[in-house]
């Protein structure tokens, strides 16, 4: 039996996975993210530990029996988070996360000290990542900075819990901007231009690899006759691939999670930092992977449910079973920033086309809309990186809906595949890390393609509808920047 445990931002979620990698149990634990101002988001790590001992205590008391044969346990993380660790390996403050946008300023200054950056690194400096979050804290929080003495993604903080080591593997550490993504280690010339050293990093390991063994304490409280060998495991969006079978070059997926996500498997570095594409590792060895984020997915459907006061369900059901006109509104879903293509922290979100005859499902329709335009964004991007996708696998929260689906198959020409488990996600693939790390199997032999249920190709009449509203979409976005300059000037 192995364990997948997926340290995402709304929520934890762990699952029990036996032998036939069937899923046996699974719990997961709420969290809570805070805004202390706009564009600030941050957890409180002990919130994450607390949730892990939710979850796991709940598998413990329904699957005793599946959780005393535990051998593996792999972690999934959401990537860039900075937590900042003291002399004795406190917690100095909330970490900063991946959506949060205050080291907008900063980017700029990491780039400058690390000219290299982009070609080493495989990526645009941006807010979201790590490296610039440090050089943020050093200026406006000297005493916390001076105080650092270890910097921890999330999930390699919840390993530094579970078993005492730091510990990170490849495709979450390329997410900090510190490493050489292409040589696969630390990049001093990065480390350097935020007054850091290798010191202040945790080990680095393929995800594949054994990565410590859970804490006595820990394995005794849930029961498991042995303790169990961490695996190196992955970052979110790379524990999805794994879990998707997306481990050959060429193998694609969308993700429509909080964030959206289009992914392509390479099988070599290839950097493309113009318009906001990543080049990062992949979580197996020797592979790597394109990818572009949209940053409000599944979290824009979640915001105007929570602002409408109705169920994301409910909302759904006003829209017709089948989309045959475009909405009259346009929905720009730029809630917390957009990252692919316009690394832009400071743009937020729009309606536009409203009218006294528009509807509530006029404007569901429009935010489905609307994410998928953003979606169409980093499609075109990957292809000027190279990266042609003719289909792909869809997962997520937001793959459970089929006209979502539909609808971004004939935004984005793609003909996507539904899954029979579309919403395993991440725990999944970390799971089959954990085995491999315990086994020594081939990654091939255990990261086998998802069952696919049904595929949606594009509506040829509605696709070419789409187009016309993908021009306006688009023509909207340097009207609000110029709006928003006018008013902050």
């Amino acid at each position: 039996m192995f364990v997948g445990i997926d340290l995402g931002t709304s929520a934890l979620k762990a699952v029990l996975v036996d032998g036939d990698q069937q899923v046996k149990g699974s719990h997961t634990h709420p969290l809570r993210v805070s805004s202390p101002h706009p564009g600030w988001n941050e957890q409180a790590p002990e919130d994450w530990w607390t949730a892990l001992l939710a979850a796991m205590d709940a598998l413990a008391a329904s699957c005793p029996r599946e959780m005393a044969a535990v051998k593996g346990i792999g972690l999934s993380g959401q990537q860039h988070g900075a937590v900042l660790l003291g002399r004795d390996g406190n917690v100095l403050r909330p970490c900063i996360l991946w959506n949060d946008v205050r080291a907008a300023a900063q980017c700029a200054t990491f780039e400058h000290r690390f000219a290299q950056s982009r070609q080493v690194c495989g990526n645009m400096a941006m807010p979201g990542f790590t490296a610039p979050k440090l050089i943020w804290v050093a200026h406006n929080e000297p005493d916390i900075f001076v105080a650092t003495r270890h910097v921890l993604l999330p999930k390699a903080w919840l390993r530094y819990r579970m078993t005492g080591e730091m510990i990170e593997d490849m495709s979450d550490a390329s997410g900090s901007l510190w490493l050489d993504v292409g040589n696969r280690c630390w990049s001093d010339g990065a480390l350097a231009a935020t007054d850091l050293t290798r010191d202040a990093m945790p080990a680095l390991v393929e995800g594949t690899a054994r990565a410590g063994v859970l804490d006595a304490g820990l394995a005794r409280r849930w029961g498991m006759t042995t303790r169990p060998v961490l695996a190196g495991s992955a970052g979110d969006n790379a524990a999805g691939a794994v879990g998707l079978g997306a481990v050959r070059a060429g193998s694609s997926f969308l993700s429509l999670g909080t964030s959206g996500v289009a992914w392509v498997t390479t099988d070599r570095f290839r950097p493309h930092p113009q318009g906001g594409i990543h080049a990062f590792c992949h979580a197996v060895p020797d592979m790597w992977h394109q990818m572009g984020v949209t940053l409000s997915a599944a979290s824009s459907l979640a915001w105007w449910a929570r602002t409408t006061g109705m169920g994301e369900a409910a909302l759904l059901a006003e829209l017709p079973d089948r989309i045959t006109r475009p909405s009259p509104v346009i929905f720009l879903p730029y809630l917390s920033g957009e990252r692919t293509p316009h690394n832009d922290g400071d743009i937020r979100g729009i309606f536009a086309g409203l009218s006294h005859g528009t509807t509530r499902a006029d404007m569901t329709q429009a935010v489905l809309e609307g994410v998928a335009f953003s979606f169409r964004d980093v499609v075109d991007v990957l292809a000027d990186a190279g990266s042609v996708l003719h289909e792909a696998d869809v997962i997520g929260g937001g793959s459970g809906s089929r006209t979502w689906v539909s609808i971004l198959a004939s935004v984005t020409g793609l003909s996507l595949h539904r899954l029979a488990h579309g919403e395993q996600g991440g725990a999944f693939g970390a799971a089959r890390l954990a085995r491999i790390a315990v086994t020594g199997e081939a990654v091939e032999a255990v990261c086998l393609p998802q069952q696919r249920k049904e595929t949606l190709h594009p509506d040829a009449e509605l696709a070419g509808a789409y187009a016309s509203v993908l021009a306006r979409y688009r023509a909207l976005y340097p009207c609000i920047r110029s709006a928003m300059t006018v008013r902050t000037a």
